[in-house]
């Protein structure tokens, strides 16, 4: 990597664009950036930094890129030429920022931008150029990143040397080694894997804590599943292996288990088969001596219940003669229920007339009817009349109909009439105000439209008037600037005139005292220069204040010097009041209040005005409608006068219409309210007339039938043995109680025929000949035979239970073995393996973490790397050493860094260096480092790099050797650029960077050592 040229705008403390040339200032190898306390020489290192990486480094990133020096129209721009990998590139960095609007007042945000160009030998044209490669951030990003081969931080370490942070590494301790070393080298890669495989073995633990959970869950089901196995000489509990016991132990203890349950499963079945033998003979005896305690005691029931039945035999004859009749009375029956129904039927026939009746004298009342309706062949003749009468009106009923017709069309059409007289009187209302309406709008809008013209007229002279008014401030701070500038001239002219009058003072003084000037530089023998004389008797004493040719040369480019700043201060006074002159006549010649005064009263009318403009658009919409309104009012207006009037004629021809047909219908109606409520009338009269004489004819009939039902029962009656009517009911039954009845005698009869069959039982007959059973010995006798055998049964199946549930629990308990054995070999290699990358002291002698083991390999080699050129630098006397041996407490080991001291023989800690030892230690680490880092990073070749401060520790003599050590640096074609103010380095190194610091911000200069 090697940088040419380097152009800042508006950056940190430079204020305008600042262009420095690093090909100019690396042409001798070794060049120095100067400058007060402040002045920006390390921003120079951070626009590199930035123009590269697009950020600040890491200790100044929160400082901001912007300048605040700078004016808010001057964009803030990085430009950086240099070649990387071979290829000359240009990278143009400007960040996010503010400026102000190109239109109005206020500012608005400017994205950032990146441009990255390649000088191609064939641009276009067969002319050589600069072509874009690209201007996106990201992608110009990992361009850059991959051709310098390194990240920010490990750029920062290595080009940018930091020396305060290097004598910072030799004192540290070994984790902030570890941090920078890490950072550097990007071992994170291995602390990830640290982490990874003590996650893995995390993991695996849990993997294996989790199955020797389940494996002693296991162990706890078999022994609840075994139980007091063993008898007094065993005990389960006691011979349980413990939670850390191998899990073949535990198989070898649920195997004993499995096998001592087998053993007892086989005894208890011994111990059931025995109950249950004696159970059998038991039951044998207690069943014979129950059979026969039976028998004679059915026997004896036998006996009491044939008594009993006999009994009651007698006792029920009165209700087996009831039920004998109402057998009887069974055979007419069917007769009964139609002679019922035609009861009934009379009677609802019979209220069915009466109802009718009523409602006929009802009707005919209200229709007004006055002839006779009693008989049957009055009402025949009165519904003949009634239908006549019917018909006649529904004729009638046609012309009432469109009578209402009529009437509603009227409503309608007088309804229809007075909307449209409403409309047109609408109508003329609104347009009686039309004409003043239209005119004052019209009005309005030429005063809408003159405003409008108005105001293109004040946004000009309101552009005018603001540039004149910044005229007039830049004119102010250009008056204070010449006020300066003045002063400045005055100082730097009584200078000149001071440093001018000391070189005549002193070419006085040594016309003065030429004569010992002279006599100096005679030898014996040689003629003198003045009178050729080769004898000098009496040569001249120099006076103690004498003046040299070289105290001459000094004092007169002292005075050349103050004579050139007079000069461009000068020319700077001259630039400025012209600058002031071209800013007054922009100004117009007026202050500045005076143009805010008139920008203010511009405003305050141009809102006026742009309120009236703004009504220029809706007061046009608002005339345009208005004429449309117009428009349609006068429409409506003659089309409700052409309605009214044909409305009015229709109207005239309704009414005649109506009163012909209301002449009509008030013949036909009569007293009735209309001809439908006549013709409802004598319609109900007819139908009520017509029901009646149904009614009378359904009575006649019922009447009929009933005689023929009454007839038919009593013939059936007499032929079943009844002498009338009154009789067959009084025999009759509810058909439930004759089913008690009959079920009843039907049960006595069968239980009589049972206790007979019984007392004639062979069986009954001989055990009622025996003596009477005793069973209670023989139950006592099989209740003890059944308790032994249910308590033989309880056994056996918890002993079959237990083989069951061990033999299931010893297949889990294998099927988990198997399971577990490959997890708990990998977690003993990952537990290891662990414990080796994490410095366990069980597994890592050195207590040295994989990360740490890495960074001291890479700290073995940045210390060689140092020695080398810190043995030239201390003369030969130090030299750095790695040490990987044990620190005490609990630090890590393997990132100690000691220095071995040649004059002594002996290793000491780097802290006991004094400081200009401590610098050289600091810089030939910080070196070998950097040759460390760019091996890794493919050998890409660093052409440029900055040493900053820490050379004010030394003395002569170490400066001198740290000198030549800078000097081979240079080898390669490499470039050294050193920030310090050690005013030594400036007769030292000839090509320099100046940074000077003003109020308005920081300016650049190229220099050389005659004119620093």
């Amino acid at each position: 990597m090697r940088l040419h040229r380097l152009t800042v705008t508006a950056f940190g403390p430079f204020a305008g664009t600042e262009r420095i040339d690093f090909d100019l200032l690396s042409a001798a190898g070794l060049f120095l950036l100067r400058g007060a306390t402040g002045a920006g020489k390390s921003s120079v290192l951070d626009a590199v930094c930035y123009a590269l990486y697009g950020e600040l480094p890491g200790t100044r990133r929160s400082n901001g890129v912007r300048s605040d020096h700078a004016a808010p129209g001057v964009r803030t721009e990085v430009v950086l030429e240099a070649t990387l990998g071979g290829r000359r590139l240009e990278i143009t960095r400007s960040p996010e920022q503010w400026r102000p609007k190109k239109r109005g007042t206020g500012l608005t945000p400017e994205k950032a931008q990146t441009l990255l160009r390649e000088w191609a030998a064939d641009a276009g044209a067969g002319e050589p150029g600069w072509v874009a490669v690209s201007r996106s951030h990201q992608e110009a990003g990992e361009e850059l990143t991959r051709l310098l081969g390194m990240s920010r931080e490990q750029f920062c370490q290595v080009v940018l040397l930091p020396q305060g942070d290097f004598a910072r590494f030799l004192r540290a301790d070994s984790k902030q080694r570890a941090d920078l070393l890490g950072r550097l080298f990007d071992t994170g890669r291995f602390e990830q894997l640290e982490r990874w495989t003590a996650e893995l073995r995390l993991r695996h633990e849990r993997e294996v804590q989790g199955g020797r959970q389940r494996l002693h869950a296991l162990a706890a089901r078999a022994e609840e599943a075994a139980g007091p196995l063993a008898g007094p000489g065993w005990d389960t509990a006691a011979h349980r292996p413990g939670e850390d016991a191998p899990v073949g132990e535990v198989l070898a203890w649920a195997a004993m288990l499995r096998v001592t349950a087998a053993e007892r499963a086989e005894s208890a079945a011994l111990r059931l088969a025995a109950a249950e033998a004696g159970r059998a003979a038991a039951r044998t005896r207690l069943e014979r001596q129950n059979a026969l305690a039976e028998r004679q005691s059915r026997h004896r029931l036998a006996q009491r219940e044939r008594l009993r039945l006999t009994d009651l035999a007698a006792r029920s004859a009165p209700e087996r003669a009831r039920l004998e009749a109402a057998l009887a009375a069974e055979a007419p029956a069917p007769l009964r229920a139609p002679h019922r129904a035609a009861l009934a039927a009379l009677e609802r026939a019979e209220a069915e007339e009466a109802a009718r009746r009523a409602e006929l004298a009802a009707r005919a009342s209200a229709a007004g009817w006055s002839g006779p309706l009693g008989t049957v062949d009055e009402l025949r003749a009165a519904e003949g009349v009634l239908r006549a009468e019917v018909g006649r009106l529904e004729a009638a009923g046609a012309d009432e109909t469109r009578y209402r017709a009529l009437l509603a069309e009227r409503a309608e059409l007088t309804r229809r009439r007075d909307g449209a007289d409403d409309l047109a009187a609408d109508s003329r209302r609104w347009l009686d105000d039309f004409e003043n309406r239209h005119e004052r709008l019209q009005q309005d809008r030429e005063a809408a439209r003159e405003a409008r013209a108005g105001l293109d007229q004040l946004d000009a002279r309101h552009q005018e008037l603001t540039e004149q008014r910044k005229s007039a401030d830049r004119h102010l701070r250009l008056l204070a600037d010449r006020t300066g500038a003045e002063d400045r001239v005055r100082a730097l002219t009584d200078a000149a005139q001071a440093a001018r009058q000391r070189t005549l003072d002193l070419q006085e003084r040594r016309l003065t005292g030429m004569a010992a000037e002279l006599a100096a530089a005679l030898a014996p023998g040689a003629p003198c220069r003045v009178c050729g004389s080769p004898a000098h008797p009496a040569p001249a004493e120099p006076s103690a204040d004498q003046v040299t040719a070289g105290d001459e040369r000094r004092a007169r480019a002292a005075q050349h010097a103050a004579e050139d700043e007079l000069a461009a201060a000068a020319r700077h006074l001259s630039a400025l009041t012209a600058a002031a002159a071209a800013a007054e006549a922009a100004a117009g010649g007026h202050t500045v209040d005076e143009l805010t005064s008139g920008i203010h009263a511009l405003t305050s009318r141009r809102n006026a005005l742009l309120h009236a403009a703004e009504r220029w658009l809706p007061l046009g919409q608002q005339l345009e409608r208005l004429e449309r309104d117009g428009a349609a009012h006068r429409e409506q207006l003659r089309q409700a006068g052409e309605q009214s009037a044909r409305l009015t004629g229709q109207l005239g021809a309704l009414a005649a219409e109506l009163a012909t047909l209301e002449e009509r219908l008030a013949t036909v109606r009569g007293d009735a309210p209309s001809v439908a409520a006549r013709t409802a009338a004598v319609t109900a009269l007819s139908t009520a007339t017509t029901a009646l004489l149904d009614a009378t004819r359904a009575t006649a009939a019922a009447r009929a039938h009933r005689d023929e039902s009454t007839e038919a029962l009593r013939r059936a009656a007499r032929a079943a043995g009844f002498a009338d009517l009154a009789a067959l009911d009084a025999a009759v039954l509810p058909p439930y109680e004759l089913d008690v009845l009959r079920g009843k005698f039907k049960q006595l009869d069968a239980d009589l025929e049972l206790a007979a069959a019984q007392l004639a039982d062979p069986a009954l007959r001989a055990a009622a000949e025996l003596p009477p059973a005793d069973a209670e010995p023989a139950r006592a006798a099989a209740a003890r035979a059944d308790e032994l055998l249910a308590r033989a049964h309880s056994a056996h199946d918890q002993a079959r239970r237990r083989v069951a549930d061990l033999a299931r629990i010893g297949r889990e308990l294998a099927a988990l073995a198997t399971e577990l054995a490959p997890v708990l070999d990998a977690h003993a290699r990952i537990s290891r393996l662990s414990a080796l990358l994490a410095g366990a002291p069980a597994e890592n002698a050195l207590r040295m973490r994989l990360e740490s083991y890495v960074l001291a390999a890479r700290l073995e080699q940045v210390a060689a790397a140092a020695s080398r050129r810190l043995l030239r630098m201390s003369g030969g006397r130090y030299t750095l050493v790695h040490s990987d041996g044990l620190v005490s407490g609990n630090r890590r080991s393997g990132l100690s860094l000691h220095v071995v001291d040649a004059w002594t023989g002996r290793e000491r800690d780097t802290a006991t260096l004094s400081g200009g030892e401590s610098f050289f230690a600091s810089l030939a680490l910080a070196l070998g480092l950097a040759d460390v880092v760019t091996d890794e990073a493919g050998g890409m070749p660093l052409d440029t790099l900055f040493i900053d401060e820490g050379f004010g520790t030394l003395d002569e003599n170490a400066l001198e050797e740290v000198m030549d050590v800078l000097d081979s640096l240079r080898e390669r074609d490499r470039a050294v650029g050193i920030v310090s103010h050690v005013a030594d380095l400036r007769t030292r190194i000839p090509a320099q960077l100046l940074v000077r610091k003003h109020r308005t911000g920081s300016t650049v200069h190229h220099t050389t050592r005659e004119n620093a």
